[in-house]
């Protein structure tokens, strides 16, 4: 492989970044598959000079414009290849808001969970070793720029904690919480027991407030999909406001059923897990590949953010973010954004499609939204107050880039505003690095937005500047 960020150790990135910034950019589109292969063997996947907004995007909002799909040999590669992040810079927020780095020095931080003492969990984590990005030379082609993106090393397999002592939006301490674990990711606390979804199982831990070290090995209270393809990886929990059940994202074992339809089974979907009964059972399916959850304040209403499909053209298909109905079924694989039918996927289900509902609201083409969490909290200006934050980790099929931020949806007695807001970008450099790519996000106890960089390994934090107003 080329010399480039992705193939330094984490503790070299520095050094590394500085090489990467000197690489030209190449875009596949209207390549022959020959070219494209020898483009990927002799040559780095770089990104084209865009900046970090998409505005040709139309693909957000309540009413996204969806173009006629696409198709090509190949799909386009258009990565930003990691580059350090300069000591003196980090991302930008908006006016009015400081951010400060609440911690460094950690190993692909993905996810984050704000325990009720203030500690703040965050899993270190990647895809498992017999993780399967798909199969033939399209799934090779997208393992080689995943690595180039940064994601493709070996999972840390562990959850820090995260101290702030002093209160100052700074972690003083810095501690290994657990070990011993496969690709976790999602994490829940209900009464004194802390759940975490490893890739391929669900597994309770007992827990003592203010603990800065689990050392029980825990217990498996159910299994979850896995296997030899795994396509999407993480699991992610969320307990319900009761704690009597924990709803689990389960992703897509394709990009769109290419690895035939048994591989689906059980997949693309939400579970509920029944805490007192360990009964597992589908809750809503249809959704390709759900991560992020979080209940929305006014109307108590669950919501997931969904990575839809690639492949079907630069402006098709829109991630989205959308509420959860119980029994639903959202497309997947066989139609996509409600009915819009997927002719590459085989036998057709139009039974099947006709069932399928429309998600709520789109969040743009290939922005791989990941992270959401609704803001409950009354330390920002009363302008975020029930609105939704959504890390958006960054496209690498699109040109120009998509993603590469965390954007704000403001809602309103329940219901999402027309058009989202960039809130936390400089992610994207302008002639297309990427110096971090922002993933899970939460709300830290003090009413302050935390966010999880995997490439930077960084957890960022978001609050207002002092004598800022609230309203």
């Amino acid at each position: 492989m080329p010399a480039g960020i992705a193939s330094c150790p984490l503790t070299n990135r520095a050094q590394c970044g500085r090489r990467q910034s000197v690489e030209q950019p190449i875009v596949w589109d209207y390549m022959t598959t020959s070219t494209r292969l020898i483009a990927l063997l002799v040559l780095p996947i770089a990104a084209c000079a865009t900046g970090p907004t998409a505005l040709s995007d139309s693909g957000f909002g309540t009413r996204p414009v969806l173009p006629a799909p696409q198709s090509s040999l190949l799909p386009m590669v258009n990565i930003a290849p990691v580059q350090a992040r300069p000591t003196d810079t980090k991302p930008i927020a908006p006016a009015g808001f400081d951010v400060t780095e609440f911690a460094n020095g950690l190993a692909h931080p993905r996810w984050l969970y704000t325990l009720p003492n203030g500690d703040v969990l965050v899993a270190e984590s990647d895809a498992p070793a017999e993780h399967d990005e798909g199969s033939g030379i399209t799934g090779w082609v997208r393992r080689q720029v995943m690595k180039r993106a940064g994601a493709g090393v070996p999972s840390p397999d562990r959850i820090v904690l995260l101290r702030d002592a002093k209160g100052d939006g700074v972690a003083d301490t810095q501690t290994v919480f657990l070990t011993g674990l496969h690709s976790p990711f999602g994490m829940a606390l209900i009464g004194n027991q802390l759940y975490v979804a490893n890739t391929d199982a669900l597994i309770r831990f007992n827990y003592t407030k203010g603990e800065t070290r689990i050392t029980s090995a825990g217990e498996k209270v159910a299994d979850l999909p896995a296997g030899p393809i795994n396509h999407h990886w993480t699991k992610n929990i969320l307990a319900s406001r009761d704690g009597k059940v924990l709803y689990i994202t389960v992703g897509s074992n394709s990009n769109a059923g290419e690895n035939g339809i048994d591989a689906e089974r059980g997949r693309a979907r939400i579970l509920q897990f029944d805490v007192a009964t360990g009964h597992l059972r589908p809750f809503a399916t249809g959704l390709r590949n759900a991560n992020g959850m979080s209940w929305q304040p006014d109307s108590g209403a669950l919501w997931t953010a969904v990575n839809e499909r690639d492949e079907l053209g630069n402006d098709l298909v829109p991630d989205y973010m959308t509420s959860v109905k119980d029994g639903a079924f959202y497309g997947f694989p066989y139609s996509y954004y409600g009915q819009h039918v997927d002719t590459r996927v085989k036998p057709q289900r139009p039974d099947i499609v006709a069932q399928a509902i429309a998600p709520d609201y789109a969040l743009g083409n290939h922005t791989a939204s990941l992270g959401l969490v609704f803001y409950d909290r009354k330390l920002f200006p009363q302008h975020y107050w029930g609105g939704a934050f959504v890390g958006q980790h960054g496209s690498w099929n699109r040109k120009p880039h998509s993603g590469y931020k965390v954007v704000f949806v403001p809602f309103s007695d329940g219901h999402p505003a027309p058009l989202p807001e960039d809130f936390l970008t400089g992610f994207l450099t302008a002639d297309g690095h990427a110096q971090g790519r922002p993933v899970g996000v939460a709300i830290d106890g003090l009413g302050a937005l935390l966010v999880a960089d995997d490439v930077g390994n960084a957890v960022w934090r978001v609050a207002p500047s002092a004598g800022s107003s609230k309203r």
